[in-house]
This record gives C-alpha cells, sequence and structure tokens, in this order.
C-alpha cells in the first residue's frame, strides 16, 4: 500500500494548510511503517538515523532532501518531535527542537527581523510523534500544530533570546554561548564533536508544547 499522497504541485508550492490536510488521514499511524514504504532508512550498521521521522514526514509531502537555513516549503517550516505520556498520562514533549545553525558571523551582523531564526520560526507545522523507545520499532503520528511567531510577547521573547546570543557572539566569540541561555530559544552545540564546536538555536520543551497547543486534557 502507498501511503503518499497524490502529487497535484511541488513540494514548494504547497501551503501549510495543504500539507495538514495531506497529512490528517495519517493521523494515528505509524510512522516506521511508513518510512519503510518510502524507503527511509531509520537503523543501518546498528546507528540510528536521528532524522528518519522528519525525513518520512517530507516523503509524504513530496520535498526533497535538501541542507539548506531557508524555510522547508518557501513560506513555512516543518519539524517533527517526539512527544510522551507522562506520569499522569498526559502528552509531554520529549526534548528541545533545533531550529537552525547559528553561524556566528551571521548572528553578530544581523538583526532578528532579517535572521535565520525569524525566518524559521515565522510560520510553522509542528508534527508530534509517539516515542515509545530508543529503538522507534513504533512511532504514531499523534498532533499537528500549526504556529506563527508574530508581533506580540512570544515574538518579544525570542527577539530577546536572540539577541542575548548576538551580544554573547560580539564580546567573547560562540566559544561563551551556553545552554543555560534563553528563555523560550537557547544556543546549543550541536555536530559531531571530536573538538568541534558548532551550535544551532533550539526551541525550549515549553515552547514547543506551546507550539503544539498541549494541554493536560491531551
Amino acid at each position: 500500500m502507498n501511503a503518499g499522497p497524490a502529487r497535484h504541485v511541488p513540494a514548494k508550492d504547497i501551503t501549510r494548510e495543504q500539507a495538514i490536510a495531506i497529512l490528517k488521514p495519517s493521523l494515528g499511524k505509524d510512522l516506521r511503517a511508513i518510512a519503510e514504504q518510502y524507503g527511509v532508512t531509520v537503523w543501518k550498521n546498528g546507528r540510528k538515523n536521528k532524522g528518519w521521522a522528519g525525513m518520512t514526514v517530507e516523503q509524504m509531502l513530496g520535498h526533497p532532501q535538501d541542507a539548506a537555513q531557508a524555510p522547508d516549503f518557501g513560506t513555512w517550516e516543518l519539524k517533527v518531535v517526539p512527544i510522551v505520556r507522562n506520569a499522569q498520562g498526559h502528552w509531554q514533549v520529549k526534548e528541545t527542537m533545533a531550529i537552525t545553525m547559528i553561524d556566528p558571523k551571521n548572528v553578530a551582523e544581523t538583526p532578528f527581523e532579517h535572521s535565520h531564526l525569524l525566518d524559521k520560526l515565522r510560520a510553522l507545522l509542528v508534527c508530534a510523534r509517539e516515542w515509545k523507545s530508543d529503538r522507534d520499532d513504533e512511532s504514531r503520528l499523534v498532533k499537528l500544530g500549526a504556529f506563527d511567531l508574530a508581533d506580540g510577547e512570544t515574538f518579544r521573547q525570542v527577539q530577546a533570546d536572540y539577541e542575548t546570543v548576538q551580544r554573547t557572539i560580539r564580546a567573547d566569540g560562540a566559544k561563551a554561548l551556553t545552554g543555560w541561555m534563553g528563555h523560550l530559544v537557547q544556543p546549543r552545540t550541536k555536530g559531531p564533536g571530536h573538538g568541534v564546536h558548532t551550535h544551532a538555536f533550539y526551541a525550549r520543551t515549553s515552547f514547543v508544547a506551546r507550539m503544539l497547543k498541549l494541554t493536560d486534557a491531551d
């Protein structure tokens, strides 16, 4: 059975509303099984492809793989995050969500209004998948959340978080960045390690929960 939608327009031209309509019929379905149908590798030689779920949803929407910092679908960005049941049986976000890499020179010179961070957060579709174990033998698509970083308190807080990172880079360089920074968005190391210190902006779990509109009723 083919889990993918019929393609009528190029992926880059899909609106967020169209993407939601495409993905809604797959709510409750196992993304791991869909990954196999699309030939997305989850495990190879004992190592997990950490981006397999996002790659699977992109395949469902007909989007080619790329590493560009521009939003995935032109005017909006797609993210896939794991969620788990807490002790009370309610959904909660399992981990912080990577937003975009930090190019120290670019961040130091670019005001928030023209930043890659704002480009990524301006319009999002956040897809939540159920996390059961590190094996990811099964992972249902659970929730779709449309989020817009419009002018207001949240916008101003993200801007303040960005400008904290910006001031730190200007004063002390990227090496001084720490995950303790930022109320909604934090800078953290991302990459292969082994002496390579690259950083990315991450949305804290409370911010991701807000994007998904998770409540104690879920």
